[in-house]
């Protein structure tokens, strides 16, 4: 079929305005972890409950995941440039309100504003590229710097929150994207031009609120039940929530212009690389907000010195996103995709060497460089595959499924893995509150009941690990066995067959 586009040399306009878009790119993805360890600070400054620190984590997660796919279409069809403007300034307020929040509550509100401008971000930001760069090759390198850039985000932003915390109050991890925000907003208007779609065609609002809806209410009925238990109106809202993902999917079957493009799922390396933008990203939230806490919490380290042992598995995981596109074209994705999950299994498994006393930091450092190389390849093939999926009109679109993936992940990693360790601390804890940091406050705290707290802990972080690790290594082997051992090489179009094409 005819996918080619005229491929240009990129110039100098094409290279400054990808370092334009990584402004916000890595301000969107630093934001979705900058809070692992500056949550112990949050907690003694607004005291949020059990649930409301888990919301005030993910609520940003759910709510760039929950938008992405409405906005990437939004942008495809009523301009991109125009999107990344007004979500750039949105994303700016909601960091100034997030900064000043006086109550959980209005932290979590604020947070959920700053998703809300993250979704109109990275899809548009991710399709400016296939207009930037038509040629494939010089596109996987441009969207292995991307990958990198968002890889990078979710690597430092806790490094970044630590260096933050040491010299400032809380909301100083929210004030420091406000410099980022005002640069890309001078700046994009003379490096980036305005691309709409060829088609016609409007955003289905019922997609939109079926598919947000359904995902919030769904989530928020496992988090219940992993930290409360199972109770009648949390289950009828999961049900309901499940009800709307589903009419959600067959919704689009039917509708001439779809949020989703269903038909892209036929291609096997394409539905693979999504699978792959989720789960990695689950396993990686989840197990970088309990090690964090681990260091903090367990191990008594200063905030500093927390973020200074990210540093290794940052390193890794952004050259691993660097270095992907030219592997991949040497060894098809196929090989890259088996990798990927094998070393973020191997990573994650790593954990359970954690123990309470000191001698788990290096465990830890050798975790997040392992698993670093799956999270690195994770990034960069999924965003490639999508946007070498479709035509460059409707590169925002399948730019927003890749991230939606991340996001997803990213938040369901916190909402069920986190609450699965809560369930475990509730169930092996000492049944004084129902988090460890908690706990620690109590006055008089009996030492043998702080013990008791931190071993209960450190279990449930062991079984969260021991859950990503399986899911990992089931991955690596249904990819070695489900997917072709050739057609997947280098990137562009030709690596998908007709069936895979939509729009």
């Amino acid at each position: 079929m005819s996918r080619q586009l005229t491929h240009r040399t990129p110039g100098l306009r094409a290279w400054l305005g990808l370092l334009v878009v990584l402004g916000p790119v890595l301000l969107v993805s630093m934001d979705g972890s900058i809070l692992f360890l500056a949550m112990p600070r949050i907690s003694q400054a607004l005291t949020p409950t059990a649930d409301q620190a888990l919301w005030i984590l993910d609520v940003y997660g759910f709510a760039v995941g929950s938008l992405l796919i409405a906005f990437g279409n939004v942008g495809d069809r009523y301009g991109r440039l125009r999107l990344l403007m007004i979500g750039a300034a949105v994303f700016g307020a909601g960091s100034a309100a997030a900064a000043f929040a006086p109550s959980p509550e209005l932290l979590i509100v604020a947070r959920g504003l700053m998703g809300v401008a993250g979704a109109t971000l990275l899809p548009s930001a991710l399709a400016v590229l296939s207009e930037l760069f038509t040629d494939p090759r010089r596109r996987a390198q441009a969207v292995g710097v991307f990958a990198a850039a968002f890889a990078a985000g979710f690597a430092i932003g806790p490094v970044a929150g630590g260096l933050l915390l040491e010299r400032f109050w809380w909301g100083a991890v929210f004030l420091v994207n406000l410099p980022v925000v005002g640069l890309f907003l001078l700046l994009a208007p003379f490096l980036l031009r305005e691309v709409h779609a060829t088609r016609a065609g409007k955003v289905d609002a019922r997609s939109v609120v079926s598919s947000a809806a359904g995902l919030l209410l769904t989530v928020y009925a496992l988090k219940h039940a992993a930290a409360e238990g199972p109770e009648p109106v949390p289950v009828l809202l999961g049900i309901a929530g499940l009800a709307m993902l589903a009419w959600f999917v067959l919704r689009q079957r039917n509708l001439p212009h779809p949020l989703i493009d269903l038909s892209l799922f036929r291609d096997r390396v394409f539905t693979v690389s999504i699978i792959t933008g989720l789960l990695p990203l689950a396993a990686w939230s989840a197990t970088a907000y309990l090690a964090g806490v681990y260091l903090q919490s367990v191990l008594e380290l200063p905030v500093l010195d927390a973020a200074l042992l990210a540093l290794p598995g940052a390193a890794v995981l952004t050259v691993t996103c660097i270095v992907t596109p030219s592997v991949v074209d040497r060894v098809g994705k196929r090989a890259a995709l088996i990798i990927c999950h094998l070393s973020i299994a191997g990573g994650v498994l790593l954990l359970l060497f954690l123990v309470p006393e000191a001698a788990g930091v290096g465990w830890y450092v050798a975790s997040t460089v392992v698993a670093g190389v799956g999270y690195g390849i994770s990034f960069s093939v999924v965003a490639d595959t999508a946007v070498g999926a479709v035509p460059v009109d409707r590169a925002g679109a399948a730019g927003a499924i890749a991230e939606t993936s991340n996001e997803i992940g990213n938040a369901l990693g916190i909402a069920l893995l986190g609450s699965l360790a809560v369930l475990v601390f509730r169930l092996q804890g000492p049944d004084a509150a129902s988090t460890l940091e908690e706990t620690l406050r109590l006055p008089a705290l009996a030492p043998a009941d702080a013990a008791g707290a931190k071993a209960a802990f450190v279990a449930g972080l062991h079984v969260v690990a021991v859950v990503a690790g399986l899911l990992h290594l089931g991955l690596g082997v249904l990819a070695s066995r489900r997917l072709p051992r050739t057609g997947v090489g280098p990137s562009g179009y030709s690596d998908l067959p007709d069936a895979a094409g939509g729009g």
